[in-house]
């Protein structure tokens, strides 16, 4: 995990356990302590959804965006990879056609 995630990490703890502390401190009745203790915990789990939900959306939309980049070089590059043939092929040819033509005038001297 990096730093920032380290320091992310740290804040939320604290923050969690000075809420806990606070409440437990507090000079309220036991039923009282503990509700408030639940609805801290709801409000935290109910934030981490929503995060966790937030994060899977954008690792979503990146890899997909990654994903149509990929295919679009891939795209390029093979169609690149074709002219390149298509010029080699037609390169050879020539040489072939030229090949042929010394040949002949060669049996022709013979």
């Amino acid at each position: 995990m990096s730093d920032n995630g380290n320091t992310v990490l740290g804040i939320l703890a604290g923050t969690a356990v000075g809420a806990v502390l606070g409440i437990l401190f507090a000079p309220d009745k036991g039923s009282v302590t503990r509700q408030r203790i639940a609805d801290e915990a709801a409000t935290r789990r109910d934030y981490m959804a929503d995060r966790a939900t937030e994060l899977r959306d954008s690792l979503g939309n990146t890899i997909s965006s990654q994903k149509e980049n990929l295919d679009h070089q891939v795209e390029a590059i093979m169609s690149n990879a074709s002219y390149k043939a298509e010029d080699v092929i037609t390169t050879l040819e020539s040489r072939l056609k030229d090949l042929k033509a010394k040949n002949k005038n060669l049996q022709k001297k013979a």
